[in-house]
């Protein structure tokens, strides 16, 4: 594995297609694949990604094996208007990740484990006081990985998957 880099304009259709492979391993088995491909339609396109990728308030993340992207995730600056959200994550300045996915195929071979140490990182580096995510309820490997790296509930909020609301935990970690 080549080390964790920032992403740019040229990697948003490679990035849209590890998106799209690696989106519904984090969806709990009552996700219609509809609401899935939806989501994946609205959120996880080449389009979208040009706009995140231009975003100053974002940084997305890339992990290469071979010169191909494994895994990548997002930051993005600050707290949503969402009042869950904003009661749960009480240590501010902070940083949200975001979107933190790996192809199957490199699950194990630490490739999560040195985008969240890029992650953390970053986000130091951007003086922030706190990282928080949204993880479905359901997604115990996730939630799992989350806490062996510092992260802990504080609450919960709603997430939307197509037509479909989710309920996501909100883990947030101090930094």
């Amino acid at each position: 594995m080549e080390p964790v880099a920032v992403a740019d304009v040229a990697d948003a259709t490679e990035l849209a297609d590890v998106a799209a492979r690696t989106f519904p391993l984090a969806c709990p088995p009552t996700a219609t694949p509809e609401n899935i491909a939806a989501f994946i339609d609205a959120h996880l396109s080449a389009d979208r990604f040009v706009e995140y990728l231009t975003d100053p308030q974002r940084v997305v993340l890339v992990a290469h094996d071979d010169g191909r992207i494994v895994g990548y995730c997002m930051l993005i600056r600050g707290l949503p208007d969402d009042e869950d959200v904003q009661q749960a994550v009480t240590v501010g300045p902070t940083v949200e990740l975001s979107k933190m996915y790996v192809l199957p195929d490199n699950h194990g071979h630490g490739v999560s484990a040195a985008l969240m140490k890029t992650t953390l990182e970053r986000a130091a580096a951007l003086a922030v006081k706190s990282v928080w995510l949204g993880v479905n309820r359901q997604n115990q490997r996730a939630q799992r990985f989350y806490a062996k790296h510092g992260f802990t509930v504080t609450g919960t909020k709603t997430f939307h998957l197509g037509l479909g609301v989710e309920e996501d935990f909100v883990m947030v970690k101090a930094i």
